[in-house]
């Protein structure tokens, strides 16, 4: 991101939060794309590339949760906050559910909202920036991390980012523990339970991608993390 500013995609109906909210992130040298309800939010994310999504819940013509759901299958990794008054449990566990990063409920201080947004800016940045080129064979399967490709027999799938990032650590840790904790901290920044729920979901991803080759497996370590176990070559 050097020499360039971080794009967030603003979504929020209340005009005054919203225009405080873009100058104070603007002011952070944050470059803010300001919609006002679901629908303009939707045509902007597929008109400009975003770093990050700061999506209201309550909006006219889409409101936050359905928004949320269209730009996950456009974009499974991009981080994205919910902002909301409402509080309620059950809203807040379908925030997460649907992938959010965070769910910050109003009001809020504008500082902390800013120093999550660099934080997880930061991760991602991190994660981009993996400069380890070193490349894995696992039965009959080639993965290269650098270019985010797993090729099997002449076809190759370019994976996501959290996806690449997964199936490095487990080749990095091939026929051994991959600490659940440890995946957790180190890709999607902390250990709580809907984090945990999300890592379930790309572990299945990663199954399917490998499924051509019976003789590997990731291994659930009930309690404990996973494990990739390929057949070591006589």
């Amino acid at each position: 991101m050097e020499g360039k500013k971080p794009k967030i995609l603003l979504c929020e109906d209340d005009p005054n939060l919203g225009m405080v909210l873009k100058n104070y992130l603007e002011l952070s040298d944050f470059d803010v794309t300001l919609e006002r309800d679901g629908r303009l939010g939707l045509a902007a994310f597929q008109r400009e590339h975003f770093d990050l999504c700061l999506l209201d819940i309550m909006m006219p013509h889409m409101d936050g949760f359905t928004l949320a759901e269209e730009i996950r299958d456009v974009d499974p990794d991009i981080p994205l906050f919910f902002l909301s008054a409402k509080t309620m449990k059950e809203d807040i566990i379908q925030g997460y559910k649907l992938g959010a990063d965070d769910y910050i409920t109003k009001p809020f201080d504008s500082e902390v909202l800013l120093m999550k947004i660099k934080a997880i800016l930061k991760r991602n940045d991190d994660l981009n920036k993996e400069s380890d080129n070193k490349e894995f064979e696992m039965g009959s399967y080639h993965f290269n991390p650098k270019l985010r490709e797993l090729s099997h027999k002449g076809q190759t799938q370019t994976l996501s980012p959290k996806e690449n990032e997964l199936l490095k650590m487990l080749a990095e840790h091939m026929n051994d523990l991959l600490p659940r904790e440890q995946a957790l901290k180190k890709i999607w920044g902390s250990d709580t339970y809907f984090n945990g729920r999300s890592m379930d979901v790309y572990i299945a991803k990663l199954r399917k991608y490998l499924k051509d080759d019976a003789n590997i497996e990731i291994v659930n370590i009930h309690g404990n993390g996973f494990r990739l176990v390929v057949p070591v070559s006589a």
